[in-house]
């Protein structure tokens, strides 16, 4: 296939969507691309943060896999005045070039690959660390990402209610809508605490411009309960973190560059290739207490994206 950079395909949300990718394809593909990182025949760099000090977060990403063959590069800015402008908060995008030979192949919206690709990273950890039983569910943040969680953990879980709670009742509301057209029972929880204590998983997808300060105790939380943190742990706070009888980060290599740990080291039991890998241990019992705590690794954006294009040329849209 021979690609001009004039005619450069664009994978677009609405496209994608058609081509019904479900939670269990998203999840077995990043799994199958962790194990090819410990294999070698992935490679993903740490992802580069620049904070202008205007609220402004500008993050990259950076991937290679050996099959499919392609080099993902993941761009995105998070820009909380985007919504005077009647924009997303959050908008990215990436491309996608040939391993080999460096050729571009196509562009893809990053904003479908991060919502499928950050609901993917927690389901896999939840595979190994939540209940097989989990009937409850209870989200702190109800935006994009809470609704792709939803999406995902029905397909996973045997679940039977959701507790919602949020900054505002629209997104909230939303979310509950989304929940009982699946038939389960939607409940908006007047306070976090009414959310999480009766939940089995908890999901916090809490906007991090401005920074939020910690609100959720972990000690609130009941035994067998599994948590998903995609907000860098930054709501919960620090001194109730010990609860967990086993937290899980998504690359240990990564956080030992960041500046600040998301959790206290020492409470770390390991990362995502460890647990998918065997090294780490998954739940040792229905009481155990365990998170999964993640800034975004390279690898779920890799994944996600390298599946949609194989999709995509599955059903001829990339022919040419």
């Amino acid at each position: 296939m021979t690609i001009h950079a004039e005619s450069l395909p664009y994978l677009s949300g609405e496209f994608l969507d058609s081509l019904t990718i479900s939670a269990s394809d998203v999840v077995d593909e990043i799994e199958r691309q962790i194990v090819g990182q410990r294999r070698g025949e992935v490679w993903c760099a740490p992802k580069a943060v620049v904070l202008p000090g205007d609220d402004r977060y500008i993050m990259a990403t950076l991937g290679v896999a050996t099959e499919p063959r392609v080099l993902a590069t993941k761009s995105l800015v998070v820009n909380p005045r985007n919504a005077e402008r009647g924009l997303a908060t959050l908008n990215s995008l990436i491309t996608l070039l040939d391993a080999e030979t460096g050729l571009p192949l196509a562009a893809v919206d990053g904003n479908w690959v991060t919502a499928k690709r950050t609901a993917g990273l927690s389901a896999v950890a939840a595979r190994r660390l939540a209940r097989a039983d989990s009937v409850c569910v209870a989200f702190i943040g109800c935006g994009v990402q809470a609704r792709g969680h939803l999406e995902v953990l029905a397909d996973l879980f045997p679940l039977q209610e959701i507790r919602a709670f949020g900054r505002g009742t629209g997104n909230r509301d939303a979310l509950c809508r989304m929940a009982e057209t699946r038939g389960l029972t939607a409940v908006a929880s007047d306070t976090a605490r009414a959310a999480v204590e009766s939940a089995d998983i908890v999901v916090t997808t809490v906007t991090l411009i401005p920074e939020p300060v910690p609100f959720l105790d972990a000690r609130w939380l009941k035994a067998g309960v599994f948590a998903t943190m995609t907000d860098l742990a930054l709501p919960w706070l620090p001194e109730t973190m010990a609860v967990f009888d086993r937290i899980v980060i998504d690359d240990l290599a990564q956080e030992a560059q960041m500046s600040k740990p998301m959790v206290r080291p020492e409470l770390v039991t390991g990362d995502l290739t460890g647990l998918v890998s065997g090294d780490v241990s998954g739940r040792q019992g229905a009481s155990e207490r365990t998170a999964f705590a993640f800034r975004g690794i390279a690898v779920g954006d890799l994944a996600i994206a390298g599946l949609a294009f194989v999709r995509a040329k599955a059903v001829g849209a990339l022919d040419g």
